[in-house]
């Protein structure tokens, strides 16, 4: 059984859209991948800037096929160290038989635009 949260707790949680603009295997890690990615303009109030993100998707996707693809993301998780690197949020994904499925906008939307 999977605990409830209330719809506060649910609201502290920033989803928003991210567009990867760089993405590379991390050398002695199979399945993580660095990915640079633009949360649209900081001077904006939406606007978050680049932030590094590190996932662990490698074995389902090409670094090079993310590039210049926008995807779902958590962006206020607390930073946490991934061998060696700091990852500043969570892309999402839905796991399919132990396979990541990003999970994309169905068409064009602006980096930084929250997710409701």
């Amino acid at each position: 059984m999977i605990d409830k949260i209330s719809f506060e707790d649910f609201k502290k949680i920033e989803i928003k859209i991210g567009k990867i603009v760089a993405a590379e295997k991390i050398e002695k890690s199979d399945k993580l991948l660095k990915l640079e990615v633009d949360f649209g303009d900081p001077s904006t109030s939406s606007g978050l800037g680049r932030r590094q993100i590190v996932s662990g998707i490698a074995n389902d996707y090409d670094s090079e096929s993310l590039v210049d693809k926008s995807f779902v993301f958590i962006t206020n998780l607390e930073s946490r160290q991934i061998m060696g690197l700091e990852s500043q949020g969570m892309i999402l994904a839905a796991d399919v038989e132990g396979h990541a499925i990003l999970l994309e906008p169905n068409q064009e939307v602006n980096p930084g635009t929250l997710v409701r």
